[in-house]
């Protein structure tokens, strides 16, 4: 019994020596208000390392969800709630949105009847977005089960709104995760981050850091239009963020209380810019090291020999392509020496060749990382993008939607891609293409530079992610990270009031100055008169 009591001390004080090396763990309470698409495998990827870590995560989840959905295998606990719409709903908005910029590419001529029907677009995502809203802080018996359950933070994609305005109602503080809003200005306007439109790129405006006089012009004009479509479309929220706070707000003002802005991009896809201290670049937190391919899928990777493999997605958006379109690109696909994997979910085309395999689903990530893949064919999304930065894989772009075509720009300025315009491409333009990348050495090269780049960091993308949240939670805020541009007014916050003063002083020095200069010479004058007259 004594032995026993020793080893169970030993055992105590062991324990006990441990606790005190590991220091306070601390686990939070986490609601999550997410997007739909990509958004959310992002998202998804910081989820489940919260989890990992000891956090409890909760997703707040329309039943109308067209891929956030519960599963076996999920680590997440889901609070669904309903909505007055169907997944169909979503699903053809995403076509429709799609369509639109397949077959009307903004140009000079077509610019305003473009953009007009992408307002359109987003009049109606935003009226679908308000029944989202109405659904949870009108659910008063949904509201008090959430306020109940002690969550210590909301983290929110700023894209679907509303997850702010849900995180103020319940009194906990909100981080944002996010590519970049529409057309940039939710950062420029709401989080207060400066943008010099000498050398920073509008969104959607596919232009780089090094602009001529005329894309400054470009860019300056870009900026102007993008404020106009923020407040014409996000403008109406004013009213609705007010009435569920019960004073007057603005929605600018409401988001501007981000505690952290969690940009998913980093300096190796990004032109340097001015940035702040509660804004995290965090890019390529997804990526990974490669696992090894299924069976069947490695077998077809090793009969390529030294020609090696080339990996095709055009993303999970893009179900189905015209037969005129696959037959064009399977032709080009069958000309090359490599072995082709592409993931396609329509109709076989007549033309593929037995060179090229389609999948329903492909691991990405996992063929990007394989030492035979040699070219990347992408859509431009963020991710796909990333996971060949981080494998340092060269690309052939063919942008279809929203910011690929601005993705595939940064990707060619910084020599690691060749673009091409979807509408407009040739079965020999893909061959050129993929010859050039897979060929030309200075592409794989540059590719290789970006991915050293973005393996050199002091802590990884997700780590960085996850601690800030943690730091948000830990200290109920991170407000000595906001800047007092907050605070100020649109006229305080360009000087224009300074200005104001300092122009009325010098004015009125250079009057009083004048009308002393006059005087004397009256003076003078009258003087010389009067001598004249004597």
């Amino acid at each position: 019994m004594a032995t026993e009591a020793i080893s169970s001390k030993k055992s105590l004080q062991l324990l006990l020596f441990q606790v005190a090396l590991l220091g306070p763990v601390f686990c939070g309470n986490v609601l999550v208000w997410p997007t739909e698409g990509s958004h959310w495998l992002n998202m998804k990827t910081v989820t489940e390392e919260l989890i990992r870590r000891g956090h409890s995560v909760t997703v707040l989840v329309s039943n109308a969800s067209l891929f956030i959905k519960s599963s076996d295998d999920a680590v997440e606990k889901f609070e669904v709630y309903n909505v007055p719409f169907k997944t169909d709903t979503i699903e053809t908005m995403i076509e429709e949105s799609v369509a639109l910029w397949l077959n009307n590419r903004p140009t000079i001529l077509n610019f305003w009847k473009f953009y007009r029907e992408v307002g359109k677009q987003f009049k109606n995502w935003h009226e679908m977005n308000r029944l989202m809203c109405d659904a949870v802080l009108t659910n008063h018996e949904l509201m008090a089960h959430l306020q109940g359950s002690g969550y210590d933070l909301l983290l929110s994609d700023p894209v679907t709104l509303c997850g702010d305005l849900l995180a103020l109602k319940l009194s906990i503080p909100f981080v944002y995760s996010l590519r970049f809003s529409p057309a940039f200005t939710v950062e420029r306007h709401c989080g207060k981050m400066p943008a010099p439109p000498s050398y920073a790129p509008a969104a959607l405006s596919e232009l780089t850091d090094n602009m001529s006089f005329g894309e400054r012009i470009k860019n300056i004009l870009s900026y102007h239009w993008q404020d106009f479509v923020f407040q014409s479309y996000w403008g109406h929220w004013d009213t609705y963020y007010s009435k569920i706070l019960g004073r007057p707000t603005t929605l600018c003002e409401t988001m501007g209380k981000a505690e952290i802005w969690l940009i998913r991009t980093y300096w190796d896809f990004e032109f340097p810019r001015p940035f702040l201290p509660n804004f995290e670049f965090v890019g390529g937190l997804q990526c990974q090291p490669a696992k090894p391919l299924p069976k069947e899928m490695e077998e077809f990777v090793q009969s390529s020999g030294k020609h090696g493999i080339v990996v095709f997605s055009l993303g999970s958006m893009v179900y189905n392509l015209t037969a005129e379109k696959s037959n064009l690109i399977a032709r080009a696909l069958s000309q090359l020496p490599q072995k082709v994997l592409w993931r396609y979910k329509g109709s076989k085309p007549e033309a593929l060749g037995s060179n090229t395999r389609i999948y329903d689903w492909i691991p990405q990530n996992d063929l990007l990382g394989h030492p035979l893949t040699k070219a990347f064919i992408t859509h431009g999304g963020t991710n796909g993008i990333y996971e060949a930065i981080y494998h340092g894989i060269p690309m052939v772009g063919i942008p279809m939607f929203a910011d690929q075509h601005d993705n595939i720009a940064h990707m060619r300025a910084k020599g690691a891609a060749v673009g091409l315009d979807f509408s407009t491409m040739t079965t020999q333009d893909l061959v050129d293409a993929l010859n050039t990348v897979i060929n030309n050495s200075t592409y794989k090269e540059n590719a290789l530079r970006l991915s050293k780049i973005h393996h050199d960091q002091p802590l990884k993308p997700l780590d960085r992610a996850v601690f800030w949240i943690e730091f948000v939670m830990r200290h109920k805020g991170a407000k000595h990270l906001r800047p007092a541009a907050h605070n100020l007014t649109w006229y305080q916050y360009h000087c224009l009031d300074v200005l104001a003063f300092l122009f009325t002083c010098t004015a009125t020095a250079v009057f009083i100055l004048v009308k002393c200069c006059l005087f004397c010479c009256r003076r003078r004058g009258k003087g010389v008169a009067k001598r004249k007259k004597e």
